[in-house]
């Protein structure tokens, strides 16, 4: 990439497989389609296709799919050089049904670890942490080590720069149980600008699922910027001065896996844009809708100008 990279996101990255025949359980399927996958992943994605140069700091495995995330990443415009390989796990992968659309159950291959659980902080590139115009981690970062120890190390390296963003992400089935889940998210509360999640993240993370308490107490934590989506009521955006509910956009669900994605790649780009929070509340809105109308995550990202047409 002949651009500084302006995004930099820390995280899972995988192999999707969506079923070519819908409205059938898994156990009927047949045949199914491949596509580049992994919450950290699709936000780069997201964000390279709205023009950021951006880059995902993860791990595959020495298998096939290692080759194919690399290529898959680099023909979306976002940098593989910080993709490295854990020689003894497996790249994941992932299983969609497409049933019920709105939110389908998701069947992870990631055992006995994950390749980007296995990050060390001699994969980490520190100069790159620590200037970055934006950097993107996850819970489910924190979920096991040796990952744990080193998105740790990211967040006081990084020493709390603008445009240090949390994305909540809490999956029950990476945890050993809720209480540590809410320990090791809550602590990177106190080391990053902004945080995003849905209603049960956030009551992980801060003890409650009510959209203005929990934003309350996530700025009590010294966050500059609370987003707390409320699915068919639309996303709160809050700040120490002011907060902002923006509706939802209409949309025929065909898949909401990625919208989400979608959402933190529009978010993303508009904090490197300094837009104020409700443009970026609508902006990320329309991104994540026109996901949740298509099939497939990182493949499906929207480009600024159809995200333009819809606002």
């Amino acid at each position: 990439m002949t651009n500084p990279i302006a995004v930099l996101t820390v995280g899972r990255v995988g192999v999707d497989l969506y079923p070519e025949q819908s409205g059938v359980p898994l156990a009927e399927v047949r045949t199914f389609a491949k596509s580049l996958g992994g919450t950290a992943t699709n936000v780069a994605v997201a964000a390279a296709r709205l023009g950021r140069a951006s880059a995902v700091l993860t791990k595959v495995g020495p298998d096939g799919f290692g080759p194919y995330v690399r290529s898959a990443l680099e023909s979306f415009g976002v940098s593989s050089s910080y993709v490295g390989t854990a020689p003894d796990l497996q790249t994941p992968v992932v299983f969609c049904a497409l049933d019920p659309p709105e939110d389908p159950p998701l069947l992870f291959y990631r055992a006995p670890l994950a390749p980007d659980l296995s990050l060390t902080p001699e994969d980490v590139p520190w100069d790159l942490v620590a200037d970055v115009p934006l950097l993107w981690l996850t819970g489910t970062g924190v979920s096991a080590s040796p990952a744990r120890e080193t998105q740790r190390q990211i967040l006081r390296h990084r020493s709390r720069r603008t445009h240090t963003v949390l994305d909540l992400d809490y999956r029950p089935m990476f945890w050993p149980d809720l209480p540590t889940a809410r320990r090791e998210i809550a602590w990177m509360l106190d080391h990053v600008t902004v945080a995003v999640g849905n209603r049960t993240e956030v009551e992980v993370a801060v003890g409650t699922s009510d959209p203005e308490e929990a934003a309350a107490r996530l700025l009590s934590r010294g966050v500059d910027l609370a987003v707390v989506k409320k699915g068919s009521e639309g996303v709160l955006f809050a700040t120490p001065s002011d907060s902002w509910t923006v509706p939802p956009h209409p949309v025929d669900v065909v898949c909401g896996l990625g919208a989400g994605d979608a959402f933190g790649g529009a978010l993303a780009h508009g904090l490197l844009s300094d837009w104020p929070p409700d443009r970026i509340a609508r902006y990320a809105n329309v991104a994540g809708a026109l996901v949740a109308a298509r099939l497939a995550c990182a493949d499906a990202m929207p480009t600024a100008p159809e995200i333009e047409a819809h606002l």
